[in-house]
């Protein structure tokens, strides 16, 4: 900065002024150093120039798994937003590894962000770490909560697994519940709202045994699981299968597969196949799967609203949703070959 200032030949408190809002020099001052930028090709370290501020223009966001598609779509709605109210949103993977997940926030120190949008593990991983930056920057969780004080935006899991029980027991045979491997408390949640719903319509809820594998690899763990379940029908309670998450419901189409079962809704079918989330390629799968839809699009823009509140932003204008802490959107039904 020292360079470029004598190099455009002003001060340096002028030029760093302009880096900071172009539009608080004189309109000659400006076309001064854009000028000076052209010929030098000089740009400023964005990333020091944060550190040295009291509050920077950068947003933290911490997903679980960068390749999952539901997050990929998730962090580019608030990246966008991000960019259009003037912050750099900068994102990084816990990859469901809690020394990850306290590394990813200890960078997130380090580069003095502003706020952070944050999908954690779980509870029992990492949550003091968690708790620590929340008192000194703005946090708001997606996906799952941290606890149930903190700012979150997400699916309403008693309402959507409402939805699809209700679907499923009207259309055929109660549902038994493909649960998810306990690494959040998501898995919890909605194993809970599952049991909650079916108890509402009077009857019994079937929960499947499954091992105690703690992993994030859901296809794998539902393909393994399925295989062994399918090697003999009778050990399904039902033959109507709710998973936690459609991508337990890819392992467990592969599994139908491979055992030579036919998925689907009507004569001839062996079994049907429900999930949870509506994953941008459910409705790829054969059959396409039955789920119900979180809107990842309002999940993204509400959490970084809330985010936009926090830090005295009014980047979302009225929007009665934003006056709250907590948010829990409703699920659509999807229903297709599947069930």
């Amino acid at each position: 900065m020292e360079d470029f200032s004598e190099f455009v030949g002003l001060s340096r408190p002028t030029v760093s002024k302009y880096f900071n809002d172009p539009t608080s020099v004189r309109r000659k001052t400006r076309d001064t150093i854009e000028e000076a930028l052209k010929k030098s090709g000089f740009r400023p370290n964005m990333f020091a120039v944060n550190l040295n501020r009291r509050r920077s223009n950068i947003i933290g966001i911490v997903i679980p798994n960068t390749l999952d598609p539901f997050f990929m779509a998730l962090t580019r709605r608030i990246e966008i937003m991000a960019n259009e109210a003037g912050f750099l949103a900068f994102v990084l993977s816990s990859d469901g590894k809690p020394d990850i997940e306290e590394e990813a926030i200890k960078t997130f120190r380090s580069m003095n962000v502003a706020g952070a949008i944050i999908a954690p593990i779980g509870r029992q991983t990492g949550s003091a770490t968690l708790e620590q930056l929340g008192r000194d920057i703005p946090l708001v969780y997606v996906d799952t909560p941290l606890d149930d004080k903190a700012a979150f935006v997400g699916t309403d899991n008693r309402q959507s697994f409402g939805l699809i029980v209700d679907y499923l027991c009207r259309s055929g045979e109660p549902p038994c519940y493909f649960g998810m491997p306990e690494v959040n408390i998501n898995a919890i949640e909605r194993r809970n709202a599952y049991v909650e719903a079916m108890k509402g319509f009077g009857l019994t809820p079937e929960l499947i045994k499954l091992s105690t594998t703690a992993t994030w690899d859901f296809e794998r763990f539902a393909l393994e699981e399925a295989s062994i379940l399918f090697d003999t029908l009778t050990r399904l309670p039902t033959r109507t299968i709710v998973c936690a998450n459609d991508r337990l419901a890819f392992g467990v189409l592969a599994a139908a597969w491979q055992k030579g079962l036919k998925v689907g809704h009507g004569p001839g079918c062996d079994i049907r196949v429900a999930g949870h989330d509506d994953h941008p390629l459910s409705q790829y799968t054969c059959p396409p799967i039955t789920t119900v839809a979180q809107n990842y699009k309002e999940i993204g823009r509400l959490a970084i609203g809330l985010l936009f509140k926090q830090l005295g932003e009014d980047a979302q204008g009225d929007d009665v949703l934003l006056s709250q802490d907590r948010i829990l959107l409703k699920a659509e039904l999807m229903l297709r070959k599947s069930a």
